[in-house]
């Protein structure tokens, strides 16, 4: 876990590559052949924080054109549409030597006071070790109190909370946005009889085609987050889900949805 923690933090802090509107980010090094949709998108955000630093990201729409290549840094190129003192709208893309790979659209806002209030969320107790997961691309504490992976047909929702090691709150959007991207396309599985996520590349393939993530307020992933979601549709060849990112204490914090290909083999 610490040496995955470790190189996630790493691929986090990207490298000035041309001014203040181009950066380099290094790959996880997970031994696959494709870049994980996760690690881009907290690329993302980390590269509109970088372009616009008096403000923090409001939201991030992604699109992925392209497999990346885990052999090849991400060059980020940052595009300022608008630069206001309150907003701001960047467009970024992510290049690789074949290509574009993924492009974002963020929005930017500086922090402002004003009315507080929300829906009321019910948020279960977080629960024991004993339902402790391994999510494998998550280096850091993860529970659920249900599986994954079902093997009869069950409702395409799922619950899963998690805790990162000590991290500074600036960090907090990178990888709460790295973390919504795993497991909506094995919520959508779960209403699927006899498939699940781990059946990936054998029984089916899958490619996330668009993520969008919108944070709320400040918050910090030291602490309990619950990730609740649901995927509502798997129709031609695609699925669709969507999630919110709740405290312990119920605050809706982020909120994410993703559209990915699905296609049965």
């Amino acid at each position: 876990m610490t040496d995955l923690w470790s190189d996630l933090l790493a691929c986090l802090d990207l490298r000035p590559a041309d001014g203040d509107s181009e950066f380099e980010g290094a790959n996880q090094r997970l031994g696959y052949h494709r870049l994980f949709g996760g690690q881009l998108l907290g690329q993302f955000v980390r590269a509109a924080t970088l372009a616009s630093p008096d403000k923090a990201v409001k939201s991030v729409h992604a699109l992925f054109a392209r497999a990346g290549r885990p052999d090849e840094p991400v060059r980020y190129e940052v595009s300022r549409h608008h630069e206001g003192g309150t907003f701001a709208t960047l467009g970024i893309i992510a290049r690789q030597s074949p290509g574009v790979m993924a492009t974002a659209s963020v929005s930017m806002h500086a922090v402002e006071d004003g009315p507080d209030h929300q829906t009321p969320f019910h948020v279960p107790a977080v629960p024991g070790e004993e339902y402790s997961v391994d999510l494998d691309l998550l280096p850091w504490d993860t529970r659920a109190a249900s599986a994954l992976d079902t093997p009869k047909s069950e409702t395409p929702e799922y619950e899963l909370w998690m805790r990162t090691p000590a991290v500074g709150p600036e960090l907090a959007p990178a990888l709460t946005a790295y973390a919504t991207d795993l497991s909506l396309i094995g919520t959508a599985l779960r209403q699927v009889e006899g498939i699940g996520q781990h059946d990936a590349n054998t029984v089916f393939t899958s490619a996330v085609t668009a993520h969008t993530v919108r944070f709320h307020r400040p918050f910090r992933t030291d602490a309990w987050l619950l990730l609740r979601q649901h995927s509502p549709l798997v129709a031609h060849g695609r699925c669709y889900g969507r999630g919110d990112v709740l405290t312990e204490g119920g605050s809706l914090v982020a909120s994410y949805a993703q559209e990915a290909l699905l296609r049965f083999t």
